[in-house]
């Protein structure tokens, strides 16, 4: 059975509870036995990308895992918005970890009106919709990430979704649908936001879309900015999880 939360986990590279190891590890070994490198980028959104470069999500958002880390940064980012601070992309000195949000806001998953394990599910489907928002997913393409997946071992229920997303056409209505409440609405643009680094004008515009089909203001848009910024490093260098 699809278990949604670990497989939004799995996207993000968070700690595998009970293993000691997370998806990020396992990928990297699969590759470095196949000696190709996509997968070393961290997570399977690097997959998803086909790309071995760019940033990878670090530090207390990848040990609180993928839910609660997308809404940790999303309940960061509205309350520096609320209290009219100015986006800061890097942290400042002694600025407590990252958190999950509070249980008693609407970021909470228990919140969540149509039950977690949906809303879940809605936030990986807007990860790889933001992983494929360049158009690189060729038949080529494809058949790569299909291997690659299976080098991971993520399982075949899994994989079967996540490829089948893949094959699914754009549909950003149904997408911005997913999304009942306006804390959901920020979340959903924080999961692609953690998704992608904005490189192209395809990707920022595809970013920019997505902001207004959810009527979230720009100045809310640029603190999800720098609080997802600060919670990424280059691939790479980011610490062992484990330590």
């Amino acid at each position: 059975m699809l278990d949604p939360k670990k497989l939004l986990d799995d996207l993000l590279g968070s700690q595998i509870p009970g293993t000691g190891s997370t998806v990020r590890d396992k990928a990297g070994q699969a590759v470095q036995m196949a000696k190709d490198n996509p997968l070393a980028a961290g997570a399977l959104a690097a997959v998803l990308l086909g790309t071995g470069t760019g940033r990878q999500v670090t530090g207390t958002a990848i040990k609180l895992g993928g839910l609660a880390a997308i809404g940790g940064l999303a309940y960061k980012a509205y309350q520096n918005y609320k209290a009219g601070k100015e986006p800061a992309q890097t942290p400042a000195a002694g600025e407590p970890e990252l958190l999950p949000p509070p249980a008693d806001t609407a970021f909470h998953p228990s919140q969540a009106p149509q039950g977690e394990a949906e809303f879940t599910l809605t936030l990986v489907r807007a990860m790889i919709s933001a992983a494929k928002a360049d158009g690189h997913v060729d038949d080529e393409e494809r058949q790569k990430i299909s291997d690659k997946l299976k080098l991971a071992g993520i399982g075949a229920e899994a994989e079967k979704f996540l490829m089948d997303e893949l094959d699914r056409p754009l549909d950003l209505d149904t997408l911005v649908a997913g999304a009942k409440t306006d804390a959901q609405k920020l979340e959903l643009y924080t999961a692609s936001r953690l998704t992608i680094d904005p490189d192209t004008r395809t990707e920022r515009g595809y970013l920019d879309l997505l902001a207004g089909r959810l009527g979230l203001p720009d100045a809310l848009v640029d603190h999800v900015e720098a609080t997802v910024s600060a919670a990424k490093v280059p691939a790479g260098t980011a610490p062992n999880p484990r330590q």
